[in-house]
């Protein structure tokens, strides 16, 4: 099913003029210098290839991505690319650490495949090349003085490609046409291929996938056997799910553009699981739109790794960026996406793919891989967003919350982004909370218990202007929180929290750990009021964690505590018959023992709608003032 995907998807980039994509049996692969030769073989210069490229703010030399000759698959054994590889290899130069012995077998093994597909042409580009090989010897490299003026550079290059005359090899039809048949009839075995369903040559190896973080940098593998657990009736490698040597380089070269720069619609990384998606439909609008659907903020989610997002990469096509930008503004200034309007756009039937791989040594895990109309992930993500709704503590605060800024808040915020814990985090978690947005399952509970444990363990902070900041309990961790209760009894008979899970405060709602989380909110605002707002602990740092998961052993010791703040107060009684109306919600029973985690959340939730409503009487009173005035 990924195969077929992935192939069909192949064919659709091959027909679209705007994409520079790899034929059958070719491969795109990144070129730093040519070697251009004359006619009779003798080498002339050393050119380079380097092409600027944007990288954040800074712009940098990067080689060249160009069509080459298909990469051969690479393990311990030495294998050389037809007209194009490493120095190593093209001219048998490598660092001192590794030997003569070294590049020596990888030149022997390069000039041994060049020669062999070569003698099939007879034209004056292919006799130049043969003449160089036969001649080169890499023991005398250093005496040739175009090899030694570029030493360096070539040592630190990543491909090298043969240039005749100033004409590259590569485009010779002759040429071509060689590498063309010697690729076809590599195989001996033909096979019914599982991809396309006709019999073809099969391929023995697949080739290596790259641009998934954490992956060897050579690539990795996503189909694979080399144990003798996969042999089956004698047949081993490739034979084991026979793959036609077509199909497996086109799925390669698909997901390779969909990993790599090339593609215009950024892959999304959480945790160690990168996720790539695609339409099968040649318009790129699909692409531009799930991004923006799942990343309303437009946040750059590895910054620090990745470098500045670029909106122009993103965005290619014109119509599809000035369409993106208006949904992406509509989200900044805070307005509801017209997901209709997004609809009458595109095709909600057109059928969408998403595929999140994870790096597995020589290999890649499939972490998931979803395929609906894209219609139905659009509205999925709308729920997962309507889900989330809450009352905002702050104005500014983001309308829509990206899973990267839930999976931010399940680690301290001391740490930085490349710390260990934070990856670790994300490995386990990002991918099971994607696949849960985008089926629109219940969010794993691991989400849930990782966010509570942060609520236990951090403290809010005073910043520099003496501004005091909720960390503890803020508007992300509370949007979750209703949102993972929400789902988790949608599809039961009855969900016992229901009213709990509003928007904003429910007054009538008589569940003890709401009302207790509410009681805890007006406690905590009576002992500021009655000692000022610079408090160097509040009751919040030293008994939020006990009130809210064993309430018995710490709401008595507030309340003696509340008889003081309230005398002391400016407004103590207006505070004391609050929270007198909120024991009178408990009807005289006695505080619970213990809540479990259910309904510790259910506690944070009364906490925090309690406090946002403070919030929002404060400033209508403000409001009220201004316009008085």
């Amino acid at each position: 099913m990924i195969l077929q995907a992935l192939y069909r998807y192949y064919e659709i980039l091959r027909n679209d003029p705007e994409t520079d994509i790899a034929e059958p049996g070719y491969s795109n692969a990144p070129v730093s210098h040519a070697l251009n030769l004359s006619l009779q073989g003798e080498l002339l210069d050393i050119v380079p290839l380097f092409v600027p490229v944007q990288k954040g703010k800074k712009t940098v030399e990067s080689p060249r991505r160009m069509n080459v000759p298909a990469q051969v698959k690479r393990t311990v054994n030495i294998s050389a690319n037809f007209l194009w590889d490493t120095s190593a290899y093209v001219l048998g130069i490598a660092d001192q650490e590794k030997g003569d012995d070294y590049a020596l077998k990888r030149f022997e093994e390069f000039r041994r495949v060049n020669l062999e597909i070569l003698s099939q042409v007879n034209n004056p580009i292919a006799q130049a090349i043969v003449s160089f090989l036969q001649k080169y010897s890499p023991l005398k490299a250093l005496e040739h003085p175009v090899i030694f003026r570029h030493l360096e550079d070539l040592k630190k290059s990543s491909n090298l490609i043969f240039w005749v005359e100033g004409k590259n090899s590569l485009e010779d039809p002759q040429i071509k046409r060689a590498w063309e048949d010697y690729f076809s009839g590599k195989s001996d075995i033909e096979m019914q291929c599982l991809v396309t369903g006709e019999k073809e040559p099969i391929a023995r190896l697949h080739p290596d996938i790259k641009g998934v973080r954490g992956a060897q940098t050579k690539g990795a593998s996503l189909v694979s056997f080399n144990l003798d657990a996969f042999t089956s009736y004698g047949k081993d490698q490739g034979e084991n799910s026979p793959v036609s040597r077509r199909a497996a380089s086109g799925y390669a070269v698909a997901l390779n553009y969909l990993l790599s720069d090339q593609n215009p619609h950024r892959k999304i990384y959480l945790g160690d699981t990168a996720v790539v998606y695609w339409a099968e439909s040649p318009n790129k609008r699909y692409g531009s739109a799930f991004y923006s659907l799942l990343n309303p903020e437009f946040i750059e989610e590895n910054s620090e790794i990745e470098g500045e997002p670029d909106k122009e990469k993103f965005h290619r096509d014109k119509t599809t960026e000035i369409e993106m930008g208006k949904l992406i503004a509509k989200v900044e200034q805070a307005k509801p996406l017209d997901v209709n309007a997004l609809k009458e756009k595109l095709d909600s039937t057109t059928r969408f793919y998403i595929l999140g791989l994870a790096p597995n040594a020589a290999r890649l895990s499939v972490r998931f891989f979803l395929t609906e109309p894209f219609g139905v992930f659009t509205e999925r993500i709308m729920q997962h967003y309507k889900d989330l709704e809450i009352v905002k503590e702050y104005e500014n605060q983001p309308t829509y919350i990206s899973p990267y800024r839930i999976l931010a808040e399940c680690v301290s915020p001391k740490l930085n982004r490349r710390d260990e814990e934070i990856q670790n985090a994300w490995s386990l978690l990002g991918g099971a909370f994607l696949r849960a947005i985008l089926l629109g399952t219940p969010y794993p509970e691991g989400l849930y218990t990782a966010i509570l444990n942060r609520i236990r363990h951090d403290t809010d902070e005073t910043n520099e202007n003496g501004i005091r900041r909720n960390i503890k309990i803020n508007y992300i961790r509370a949007a979750y929180i209703k949102a993972h209760l929400l789902r988790k009894y949608r599809r039961q008979a009855q969900n016992p929290y229901q009213e709990a899970l509003q928007m904003s405060l429910n007054e009538s709602y008589k569940h003890p750990a709401y009302v207790l989380g509410r009681l805890f909110a007006w406690l905590e605002r009576a002992q500021r009021e009655a000692l000022g707002q610079n408090i160097n602990a509040t009751i919040k740092d030293r008994y939020f964690t006990s009130a809210c998961a064993s309430p018995a052993s710490v709401f008595p010791i507030l309340l003696r505590l509340s008889h003081h703040w309230t005398e002391k107060a400016e407004y103590g009684k207006n505070l004391d018959r609050h929270i007198q109306s909120l024991l009178d919600m408990l009807e005289a029973q006695p505080f619970p023992a213990r809540f479990n985690l259910e309904e510790q959340g259910v506690f944070v939730l009364g906490y925090y709608h309690q406090r946002a409503a403070f919030y929002a009487k404060n400033n209508q009173i403000t409001d009220e003032t201004s316009q008085e005035e």
